[in-house]
C-alpha cells in the first residue's frame, strides 16, 4: 500500500518532467498550427493555385509516415531523453531552411524545410506520447495526456494568431496590387513579402537549438514500460508486433480519431461562410471548438483516474461524437454551428485515453507500438478530403436538381458530416471492447 508520504514523493518526482514535457507539447502545437497561416501565405509568394498550396499540409503530414519507424529504431538506440532533444534540433534545422527559401522565393524549398520539421516533431511526438504515458501510473495517464493536450492547443491558438498576424499582414492589398503592377513591381513586392518570414524562422530555429540543449541537461528520469506479462505454463510468449491485436485497432482508432478532430477545428470556417455567415464572424469558429477541447481537458485533468476511468471517458468520447453527428446534419444555422464546434468536447478526451489504452501490456514493444500511433495521424490527411469530395458531389447532384448554387453549397456542407458517423462508431468500439483484445484478463 502506497503511503501518503510515498504519494507526495512520487508527485514531487514527477512534477519537473512533466512541466518539461508539457513545454514540448507546447512546441509541436505552435509549429503544428501554424500552417493555416503559411498556407495562403505561399499561395501568394509563390503565386499557387489552391491545389498546391494545401502541399504544406501534405509535407507536414507525409513526415509522420514515412519517419514514424525511423524515429521508433532511433529510440530503441539513445532513449526516450536523447531523442526528445534530437527532434528539437532537426526542427531547428528545418525552420532554417526558410531562409534561403525566402531569399530564392522557391516552394519546392519551403516544403522541404516542413517536411524536415515534419520529421523532428515526429521523432519528438514518438518520444514524448509514451514518455508521459509511462511516466507514473498507467491508470492516470489520460490525465498527464489531458494537461498536454491543454498545452497544445494553447499553443496552437498563439501559433495561428501570431504568424497570422506578421506573415498575412496586408495581404488582401498586395494581392489586388499584383494584378495592375509591371513585372518588375511584382517581383519586388513578392520577394518583400517572402522575406517576411525571416526574423521569425531564425527566432524559431534558435528557440529549438536552446530546448535541444535543455532538455539533454533536464532531470528527465529514464523510463521503461513495464515488462509484457508472463505467459501461462503451456502458452507461448509474444515475439511479433503483431500478436497485439488491442494495438492495431487502436492505430486505425487513432487514425479515425485525427481524421474527425481536423475535420471539426479545420472545416468549421467554411462550413459557416457556406451556411452564408460573413467571413469576418466565421473566422472566429475554429476558436470555438479549440476552446470546447481546452476546458474538456481540463474536466479530464480533474475526472481521471479519480472519478472515471480511460475507458470510460473514451466511451463517453464516442458515444458524444455520434449524438453530435446527428445533431449537425439534423440542424441548420449558427445551432449546427455551434453542434461543430461542440465536436471538440467529444474529441478532447479520445487522444488521452487511446495512447495508455493501447500502449498497456506491450513491454519492449512500446517504442515501435509508439511509431505506428505516430503514423496514424496520417488520418488528418485522408479524412478531411473524404468529406471535401462527399460536398463537392453532394452539391453537384443537388445542382443538377435545379437547386440554387447557395443553397446546394449549404445542405451539401452540412451532409458531408455524415462521414464523422462511422469514425465515432469505430472509436466506440475500441472503447467498449477492441482495447481489451488480446490481453491477459486481471
Amino acid at each position: 500500500m502506497i503511503t501518503s508520504t510515498s504519494s507526495s514523493s512520487e508527485k514531487k518526482t514527477t512534477l519537473i518532467p512533466i512541466l518539461i514535457i508539457a513545454s514540448l507539447f507546447f512546441v509541436f502545437g505552435f509549429v503544428t498550427w501554424i500552417n493555416g497561416a503559411l498556407i495562403p501565405f505561399m499561395k501568394t509568394i509563390n503565386e499557387l493555385t489552391s491545389a498546391q498550396s494545401l502541399l504544406v499540409a501534405s509535407a507536414s503530414y507525409i513526415s509522420f509516415v514515412v519517419m514514424a519507424l525511423p524515429a521508433s529504431y532511433i529510440l530503441t538506440k539513445i532513449g526516450y531523453k536523447k531523442g526528445m532533444s534530437l527532434g528539437l534540433f532537426i526542427m531547428g534545422f528545418g525552420a532554417l531552411i526558410f531562409i534561403p527559401a525566402a531569399e530564392a522565393r522557391t516552394y519546392w524549398m519551403f516544403l522541404t524545410g516542413i517536411f524536415i520539421q515534419g520529421a523532428g516533431m515526429t521523432l519528438l511526438q514518438t518520444a514524448s506520447n509514451p514518455y508521459i504515458t509511462i511516466l507514473g501510473p498507467m491508470e492516470s495517464a489520460a490525465k498527464r495526456i489531458s494537461i498536454m493536450g491543454i498545452c497544445n492547443k494553447c499553443a496552437g491558438a498563439l501559433g495561428s494568431l501570431i504568424f497570422g498576424s506578421i506573415l498575412l499582414s496586408g495581404i488582401d492589398e498586395i494581392q489586388a496590387k499584383l494584378s495592375v503592377v509591371s513585372q518588375a513591381e511584382k517581383t519586388t513586392l513578392l520577394n518583400t513579402m517572402a522575406d517576411s518570414v525571416v526574423v521569425p524562422y531564425i527566432t524559431m530555429a534558435v528557440v529549438l537549438f536552446l530546448l535541444g540543449i535543455l532538455i539533454l541537461k533536464a532531470p528527465l528520469p529514464n523510463v521503461e514500460a513495464e515488462p509484457i506479462q508472463e505467459a501461462k505454463e503451456g502458452e507461448t510468449t509474444k515475439t511479433s508486433i503483431f500478436q497485439f491485436p488491442h494495438l492495431w485497432l487502436g492505430v486505425l482508432t487513432l487514425f479515425m480519431y485525427v481524421g474527425v478532430e481536423v475535420i471539426a477545428g479545420d472545416t468549421i470556417i467554411a462550413y459557416g461562410i457556406a451556411l452564408g455567415f460573413p467571413a469576418a464572424d466565421a473566422k472566429f469558429f475554429t476558436t470555438f471548438t479549440l476552446l470546447a477541447m481546452v476546458v474538456t481537458y481540463g474536466l479530464g485533468v480533474f475526472l481521471i483516474p479519480k472519478y472515471i476511468t480511460q475507458a470510460l471517458a473514451l466511451r463517453l468520447s464516442a458515444l458524444l461524437g455520434i449524438v453530435l453527428s446527428f445533431c449537425i446534419v439534423f440542424t441548420s444555422g449558427f445551432a449546427s454551428v455551434v453542434f461543430v464546434a461542440a465536436l471538440g468536447i467529444a474529441n478532447a478526451l479520445v487522444w488521452p485515453a487511446i495512447w495508455p489504452l493501447t500502449l498497456k501490456g506491450l513491454g519492449k514493444f512500446t517504442k515501435t507500438a509508439s511509431a505506428l500511433l505516430v503514423m496514424a495521424i496520417s488520418g488528418g490527411a485522408v479524412i478531411p478530403p473524404l468529406y471535401g469530395k462527399f460536398v463537392d458531389v453532394t452539391k453537384a447532384e443537388l445542382a443538377a436538381n435545379g437547386v440554387s448554387e447557395a443553397l446546394a453549397a449549404a445542405e451539401a456542407s452540412t451532409k458531408g458530416y455524415w462521414i464523422l458517423l462511422p469514425c465515432y462508431i469505430i472509436i466506440l468500439y475500441y472503447a467498449l471492447a477492441g482495447h481489451k483484445l488480446g490481453l491477459k484478463k486481471d
